[in-house]
């Protein structure tokens, strides 16, 4: 059988979802066919130009003007603009037959069974056989939609549930219908997973299936044990946020930007369709739910919901919360626990569990009952909803960004702590619980050579996680595999040569003990392996270099230890460069400062699409000093050309440091020229990303690898250059535009990128400029501006982003 591709798919709806998952479709280089229905009436605009409903530009109104939407709505659905141009969009009327060419139709139309099966039965009429058809309803049982269409309809048919924003939010469940062909799941797993970039999980068909199932019972479940031990919505969300590896969101101000009716619309839908659910009465909404419906008081999209954002009399804006008791909105409550305290010096969230649950407060009390009441629930789901604990995680992790799934929590609880937690409620685990343990099983998960292992519940035995094999889980080979450990990283032997350096700093932030860390790794890789891979599997690759570091020096006006710290960090990055090893760097997340400096410098960057690079120092108040300044002056070089306008060019590069720029993905940061076209490689799938950087590592080795020369040609423009950045700054600054500490740092990179005061263009050394680098960045640290920035920074709980 020939394998299936994938060029080119027809998204039918062009609402927010099918916008959006046209969207994710273009930015992984598939073309895509939009298309929706045809207006019936024209707008103001159409009549003031005279067209009629039968002008295509009429005719494909809506479907333009969603697009159009969609691409400028925030946070962005596009890896980059330009993919735009890989969606064509159409009406269902003149283009329907288009359909007859694209390898997948995914429908995305309103959630109503009667016009999804018109929409597929005019669909047949055009689709080719053995082109896979799927719906991306968030319920409607895909057993019902494909009702009287042919069996090779129903053979490529399933639902492909994605999550909003679909770029964003990693869950696609894969639901079949009663005739769904076992390969094309296979294949839609598979592709969901190495393309989109997803977490793919295969459900079966029952109400809302994996993710809104558990993720609605939880919110609900939350709604009334709010009003039983009489929480405020402030606390509430200070409990089930970050310190529990949930969402800053957590749950009151993520209902506010989903919208309380797009979450009653499922707990309805759950609560008429699942009459049996042991905690079917869960699912009926509170008294208060049913007044803010009634009210319009859905959230963002309303202007006000849990949260209400209002204007002061002095011009200030300030957040209201909802008084759940009054329903009237009051000035935002201060919240505070002890049990959370003593969870600060805990940083990994899975060990945070027992302490939360052993609280003596009313916060351990909350989450001794909002765990109890979870872990009864996802127990009696197995095998309803699915017959794999693990998927049920999955589900939780990557459609609600949990950091830990249920059973995860509960293993970190302890499997007997959490059936006690459960009977404490009067509740009872499902069965097999127990029956796990009577086999001598006392954990859902365990780690076996490098691989994770679930309890398979009809087998009552360990089974191994499918498709592992494509990725490396640093946390399962950490200890089995550690060459070297200190408190800023561990090296790992990832295998086949290659080795890994893992920052365990705080934010992965970049200090001494990380630079100490990198440096021996670089020692034991040209000694005993073949190439070093910079990776690891934090929320993000690195805020930065560790400003509160630099702030204690500057302010004991320490300079000779500044400018040893400041050499070492260049020196180590120097280090990556030229080393007789290859070297790959794979950032993901926020790159920020030091953590993209150190990103400038590898051979090779394996980039995960959703990574967040920048050169942030001037918010600081300094230049980037561990390379970042020289880096960008040389890519700027680079660029030069013969009789090219080589000012404008350095100008460029000058402006990305200057002015902060972030990239908001890997595809955006080549356009700042962080990222250089030809070179480095971007990777969807952030699970894949060591694995896949490895790989390269592998193949550069393999390839006959030589340590390069260090560059001595580097073209700086002196006072031409100087001389255009020094007038640009004064003009900024006497238009109001940057303050006079702004225009101090900005001539001081300026000093840098133009390499100084030369009479004539002129060829450097990286160290000349490295040089003027370190000279201007601690020159800058003496200021008191930059302190008090500094100082700023600390305060505010942010001491880690330069």
């Amino acid at each position: 059988m020939s394998k299936r591709r994938i060029n080119k798919v027809a998204v039918i709806g062009s609402g927010i979802m099918g916008s959006g998952i046209a969207c994710h479709f273009a930015n992984i280089g598939v073309e895509v066919l939009l298309l929706d229905i045809i207006p019936r009436e024209l707008n103001d605009k159409e009549k003031a130009k005279g067209l009629t409903l039968n002008d295509k530009v009429v005719r494909n109104r809506l479907v333009n003007d969603a697009l159009t939407a969609a691409i400028k709505s925030k946070p962005a659905p596009l890896y980059h603009n330009s993919f735009a141009s890989r969606i064509s969009t159409g009406n269902l009327e003149d283009d329907i037959s288009k359909v007859s060419v694209v390898d997948w139709i995914i429908e995305v139309v309103v959630e109503r069974l009667d016009i999804k099966q018109q929409v597929f039965e005019n669909l047949e009429k055009h689709r080719t056989p053995g082109t896979l058809i799927t719906s991306n309803t968030s319920g409607i049982p895909i057993k019902f939609m494909s009702e009287g269409r042919s069996d090779d309809f129903q053979q490529h048919f399933c639902g492909t549930h994605f999550f909003n924003p679909p770029r964003y939010l990693k869950l696609f469940e894969i639901i079949p219908g009663p005739k769904t062909k076992p390969e094309v799941l296979d294949f839609l797993n598979g592709y969901g997973e190495k393309f989109l970039g997803k977490t793919s999980v295969v459900a079966k068909d029952t109400p809302a299936f994996i993710g809104n199932r558990i993720g609605i019972f939880g919110i609900q479940s939350l709604f009334h044990l709010v009003k039983e031990m009489g929480l405020t919505v402030e606390e509430v969300d200070k409990l089930t946020g970050p310190v529990i590896g949930r969402p800053k969101s957590a749950t009151f101000r993520t209902v506010d930007v989903v919208g309380l009716d797009t979450l009653v619309h499922v707990a309805n839908g759950i609560y008429e369709n699942c009459p049996n659910d042991e905690e079917h009465e869960i699912f009926k909404l509170p008294a208060f739910i049913n007044i803010l419906m009634e009210n319009k008081w859905l959230g963002s999209k309303s202007g006000q919901g849990f949260y209400k954002k209002i204007k002061g009399d002095d011009g200030r804006s300030e957040i209201l919360g909802l008084d759940l008791e009054t329903l009237e909105y009051r000035k935002g409550k201060k919240t505070s626990f002890p049990t959370l305290e003593l969870t600060k010096s805990i940083d990994k969230v899975v060990d945070r569990f027992k302490v939360l649950v052993n609280g003596k407060d009313k916060a351990g009390e909350f989450y001794r009952k909002s765990f109890g009441s979870m872990f009864a629930y996802v127990s009696k789901r197995i095998p309803e909803i699915s017959d794999e604990l693990y998927k049920i995680d999955d589900a939780m992790k990557a459609g609600f960004g949990w950091e830990n799934g249920p059973y995860e929590i509960w293993d970190a609880v302890g499997v007997k702590e959490g059936i006690q937690l459960i009977k404490e409620l009067g509740k009872e685990p499902a069965p097999w619980v127990s029956e796990m343990l009577d086999v001598g099983i006392d954990t859902f998960y365990t780690v076996k050579e490098g691989a994770t292992y679930y309890y398979d519940v009809p087998k009552k035995q360990y089974v191994k996680v499918p498709g592992q094999d494509a990725f490396i889980i640093l946390n399962n080979i950490r200890e089995s595999n550690e060459v070297f450990k200190n408190s800023g990283v561990v090296i790992e032997d990832l295998g086949d040569g290659i080795l890994n350096v893992d920052f365990q700093s705080k934010m992965n932030s970049i200090g001494g003990d990380v630079l100490a860390g990198l440096n021996k790794a670089i020692d034991i890789a040209e000694k005993d392996f073949d190439g070093l891979v910079v990776g690891n599997q934090g929320a993000n690759f690195s805020v930065g270099a560790n400003i509160g570091m630099i702030f204690m020096m500057a302010v004991e006006q320490e300079y000779d230890e500044l400018n040893a710290a400041v050499k070492y960090f260049q020196d180590s990055c120097m280090r990556l460069r030229y080393s007789s090893i290859p070297t790959v760097v794979a950032p993901h997340g926020m790159t920020l400062g030091g953590g993209c400096e150190m990103t400038l410098h590898a051979d090779k960057v394996v980039a995960a699409a959703e990574s967040y690079i920048g050169l942030v120092e001037f918010g600081v108040g300094v230049i980037p000093g561990g390379g970042g300044s020289k880096e960008m002056t040389l890519r700027a070089s680079d660029t030069f050309q013969k009789n090219d306008v080589e000012l404008n060019r350095l100008q460029e590069y000058f402006l990305t440091i200057g002015m902060a720029k972030v990239s908001t993905s890997a595809y955006e940061a080549f356009d700042t020229g962080i990222l250089q076209k030809g070179k480095d490689i971007v990777i969807v799938n952030k699970d894949r990303q060591i694995a896949a950087a490895k790989a390269v590592a592998r193949m550069m080795a393999d390839q006959g690898y030589t340590k390069p020369v260090k560059r001595k040609d580097v073209k700086v423009l002196g006072k031409q250059a100087l001389g255009m950045f020094l007038v640009g700054t004064d003009s900024m600054e006497a238009a109001h535009y940057i303050s006079e500490h702004d225009k101090k740092i900005a001539n001081k990179l300026a000093y840098v990128m133009a390499g100084g005061d030369l009479s004539e263009p002129t060829l450097v050394s990286e160290q000349y400029l490295l040089d003027l680098e370190r000279e201007a960045f601690l020159s800058l640290c003496g200021e008191r501006k930059t302190l008090e920035r500094l100082q700023h920074m600390i305060q505010k709980g942010k001491p880690l982003r330069n």
